[in-house]
C-alpha cells in the first residue's frame, strides 16, 4: 500500500484516478480548489477510510507526506482555461513547482499530466515525442499551451538539478462519463447536443482531426507509466492514434443517440490545431500499453452516464 497525492483529483480525470488507486488498495489524498471538480465526482469515495478530500489551490504550497503524486491540476477546456487565463497558467507553473517542491522534501515520484496541446498546431504528423511542437506563445490558448510546456520544463530541471523522480505523460483527446456537460470539448459538447436535439455546433469545415481516447485507456496508461523504472522519465504520448473528422464524430453522436440534431457550421476559433494525432510507439515499447475501448463504445458508454444525469 502507498500513500498518493493526486492534485486535481476532483475533477475529471482525477477522480477516475483515485477510484483506481483505491479500487488498487493504496490510500489517496485527492487535492483539488473545485473550479472545475466537483465533490459530486469523488462522492462514491468519501465514506472510505483510505481515501482523503483537502480543498487546496496548487498554487499555494501543500505537505503532506507520501509516495507517489500525480499532478493533474489546470482546467483543461478551452471555456474553462481562458476564463482566467492567468490562473490557468500559474496553475501550470506554479502548481508544477510546488508540487515538485514536495516530492523533493519528501523523496516522492511525481508524475505530471501533460497534453497533446504541447504540440500546438503541428506540422508533423502524427506526432511523436521527439517533435518539439508548432505553439503561439501570445494566442488566446497559449495560457494553456505553454503553461504545460513550461511545466515540463520544470520537472526536466528539478530532475536534472535535484534528482526529483519524475515521470512525464502527453495526454491527448479523452473523454467519458464525469465530464462536464458545459466544458466546450468536442465529444461532451456533441453527446448533450444531440440528446437535447439541438443542433450540432461545428466549427470550421469539419474536416480537421482528432483521435479520442476513453478515460479508462488513459488512467491504465498513467498507472503504468508511475511503475516504470527510475530511469524512464518520458515524456510519453498515451491517446488513441485512431484518427475521425470532427464531422466523422458528430454523425456517429447522431447515429448512436437516434438524434433530430441538425449539423451547423460556424467559424473555427484561432489557434485551433487542423491534425492532433499520437504515435503511440514509445508506449507500446516502454509500458506495454495500448488502447483497448475503441470510439463508438466508449460513445455508448458515454451517452448513457448523460441520460441518466438528464442533461
Amino acid at each position: 500500500m502507498k500513500r498518493i497525492l493526486v492534485s486535481g483529483g476532483a475533477g475529471f480525470i482525477g477522480s477516475h484516478l483515485c477510484t483506481r488507486l483505491i479500487e488498487d488498495g493504496h490510500d489517496v489524498i485527492c487535492l483539488d480548489n473545485l473550479f472545475t471538480g466537483s465533490k459530486e465526482n469523488i462522492l462514491h469515495l468519501m465514506g472510505n477510510h483510505h481515501f482523503e478530500f483537502v480543498r487546496h489551490d496548487v498554487t499555494y504550497p501543500y505537505s503532506a507526506e507520501v509516495d507517489e503524486i500525480y499532478n493533474l491540476a489546470c482546467p483543461a477546456s478551452p471555456v474553462h482555461y481562458q476564463y482566467d487565463a492567468i490562473q490557468t497558467i500559474k496553475t501550470s507553473v506554479m502548481g508544477a513547482i510546488n508540487m515538485l517542491g514536495l516530492a523533493m522534501r519528501v523523496n516522492a515520484k511525481i508524475l505530471q499530466a501533460s497534453t497533446s496541446e504541447v504540440y500546438g498546431d503541428p506540422m508533423i504528423h502524427p506526432q511523436p515525442e521527439s517533435y518539439w511542437g508548432n505553439v503561439n506563445p501570445i494566442g488566446i490558448r497559449s495560457c494553456y499551451d505553454e503553461g504545460k510546456r513550461c511545466a515540463e520544463t520544470l520537472f526536466m530541471d528539478y530532475h536534472r538539478q535535484n534528482n526529483v523522480r519524475i515521470k512525464v505523460i502527453r495526454i491527448f483527446n479523452t473523454y467519458g462519463p464525469r465530464m462536464l456537460a458545459n466544458d466546450g470539448r468536442v465529444v461532451s459538447n456533441f453527446v448533450v447536443q444531440a440528446l437535447r436535439n439541438e443542433d450540432i455546433t461545428i466549427y470550421g469545415s469539419g474536416k480537421q482531426t482528432r483521435s479520442f481516447q476513453y478515460i479508462n485507456d488513459l488512467i491504465e496508461g498513467m498507472i503504468r507509466m508511475m511503475a516504470t523504472e527510475d530511469d524512464f522519465i518520458g515524456p510519453v504520448n498515451i491517446g488513441n492514434p485512431n484518427e475521425f473528422s470532427i464531422l466523422q464524430l458528430a454523425e456517429k453522436v447522431i447515429e448512436l443517440t437516434h438524434s433530430k440534431s441538425r449539423i451547423v457550421f460556424k467559424t473555427l476559433p484561432h489557434d485551433d490545431p487542423k491534425q492532433r494525432q499520437p504515435d503511440i510507439t514509445r508506449a507500446k515499447e516502454k509500458l506495454r500499453w495500448s488502447p483497448t475501448v475503441e470510439l463508438e463504445e466508449g460513445l455508448i458508454r458515454m451517452i448513457e452516464y448523460f441520460r441518466e444525469h438528464r442533461v
